[in-house]
């Protein structure tokens, strides 16, 4: 299936400046399974949008949009399928591409933080999610979606944006290596905390979207849910305005898990991931 559902000449590899990489994996996921089957439901739902984007006044699958196919799930364990997504992400990497990663759990962004960070020393990374993922090891294994952060905290500098919810041993830590989070709270309750994200970045961003970063009014379908997430429009307004201070270099949205029968949240998840190509288009 090929996102956007677009004409078939703007989605060649060689002529596009995106590549949609589906990674239908959910190995290590801890509540609610099925995000295996987010990168799916977003490429269905994004047959269903209008190519014309009203906020943009562009239409941005004419930058070129390549699908690529489903990224095999590796059974051996989680640390031989972020090998697998780093050596995928690498090659999109290495062709001058933009690489878009559709999950699957939030485990796989270890491995296309790694392939940025080889092709980027310099990168950053902006994390947008309801849930710390700062632990060092949960359920057996480093390489699980609850330690996402943490893997690649110690790959490249992470700013957390959008977390109201974390362990004590999370909480402990973060207190111990001078981090904080920024929590919806502070996006509504004061006027600074564009600059405080931003300073904190550097000049080339790899995004990384977590979907439970969303209130569940906007976003039901995900795994581990949490109360008093963002908006839409407070989302992307985060999004919009790095965009406009720092080059964004790829991104994934993560932890779709569809709901039999509501495909609401499908089409909003496939919506995200076009606006957010549309202002990485902007930044050319």
């Amino acid at each position: 299936m090929v996102f956007g559902g677009i004409p078939q000449e703007y989605t060649l590899i060689e002529k596009a400046g995106f590549v949609v990489i589906p990674v239908p994996y959910d190995l290590t996921t801890s509540y609610q399974s099925g995000s295996r089957k987010g990168p799916a439901a977003i490429l269905d739902a994004s047959c269903q949008m209008e190519l014309y984007d009203e906020e943009l006044d562009r239409e941005t699958y004419l930058r070129g949009i390549h699908t690529a196919l489903p990224l095999e799930p590796c059974a051996a364990g989680p640390r031989e399928m972020m090998d697998a997504v780093r050596r995928e992400i690498s090659g999109v990497l290495e062709r001058g591409k933009i690489p878009v990663m559709l999950g699957g759990e939030h485990s796989i962004s270890i491995g296309a933080v790694q392939a940025m960070k080889e092709a980027r020393p310099g990168i950053s990374v902006l994390h947008l999610d309801a849930h710390a993922d700062m632990r060092e090891s949960y359920q057996g294994t480093p390489f699980s979606h609850a330690c996402v952060a943490r893997r690649i905290s110690e790959t490249a500098p992470i700013v957390q944006v959008g977390i109201r919810s974390m362990s004590a041993e999370e909480a402990s830590w973060l207190r111990e290596q001078g981090r904080s989070v920024i929590r919806p709270g502070d996006l509504r309750g004061t006027s600074g905390w564009l600059e405080r994200i931003s300073r904190q970045l550097t000049e080339d961003v790899y995004l990384t979207v977590d979907l439970d970063v969303f209130d569940p009014s906007v976003m039901p379908a995900t795994g581990t849910p949490e109360p008093d997430g963002l908006t839409w429009a407070e989302l992307l307004t985060v999004v919009r305005e790095i965009a406009k201070r720092h080059v964004i270099r790829g991104f994934d949205v993560v932890e779709l898990c569809p709901i039999p029968g509501m495909v609401a949240p499908d089409f909003a998840a496939a919506k995200l991931v076009y606006r957010i190509m549309g202002y990485l288009a902007l930044q050319e």
